[in-house]
């Protein structure tokens, strides 16, 4: 997905950069995610990222802390760019980031903000911003055999054409994202050191979700 806003690197983007904490979300570069913002501190949120760079982090909470106010987070996530935007009429917004790089949360920041913002490091994850790297190393036959078998095994269908359409870095990190996994698997998937390395693990965690349940999913479908 193209933005209007392209970042050639990691000195493009701002050192301290609001979060935004979700269990479960996963973002990753290129790549949409669509979000229900309803909590005044992240309706706040998002009306400080409009007012600047448009930028907010995507970050899940360390999974035994999620319960509490302010969990302890990750520590690992990644920036979006908010592309999309609507007023639901009833208090909500509804937005879209476009992810743009990952980042290594460095250390919290006491902004005097309701929602919480951080100092950020994208230095190890420089290959972000470059479209398709490492695409060509992907197994893209052994993902599609491991997807197919998956649809099989849980009754869905698939618009075929298109996947087979889908470059590899959008199809890769698209069903990493519609995955039905939990919040390790999703943050493994998050912090995979390459795209090739991402789809492996998609593979092996698909098949072990499939051989624990019989074929079936047991998680949920993909959305």
């Amino acid at each position: 997905m193209a933005i209007n806003r392209p970042y050639g690197g990691p000195s493009e983007l701002p050192g301290v950069v609001p979060l935004f904490p979700l269990d479960g979300a996963l973002l990753l570069p290129r790549c949409q995610l669509p979000l229900n913002v309803f909590e005044p501190r992240y309706l706040a949120m998002v009306d400080a990222a409009l007012k600047n760079e448009r930028l907010i982090g995507m970050i899940q909470p360390v999974p035994a802390l999620v319960t509490t106010a302010n969990p302890a987070l990750q520590k690992v996530g990644c920036v979006g760019r908010i592309t999309e935007f609507a007023e639901s009429g009833d208090g909500r917004y509804l937005v879209t980031l476009t992810g743009v790089a990952r980042f290594r949360l460095v250390a919290e920041v006491e902004a005097g903000t309701p929602f919480r913002q951080a100092e950020l490091d994208f230095g190890d994850f420089a290959g972000d911003f470059t479209p398709d790297l490492g695409a060509e190393q992907v197994d893209r036959a052994a993902l599609l055999r491991t997807l197919a078998a998956y649809l099989d095994a849980n009754k869905l269908e698939a618009d075929w054409s298109s996947i087979k359409e889908a470059p590899n870095e959008a199809l890769v990190n698209a069903l990493a994202m519609m995955s039905p996994f939990g919040a390790r698997e999703k943050q493994a998937l998050l912090e995979a050191p390459s795209l090739a390395e991402r789809a492996d693990m998609l593979v092996a965690v698909t098949e072990m979700s499939m051989a624990r349940t019989g074929g079936g999913d047991g998680e949920g479908s993909l959305q």
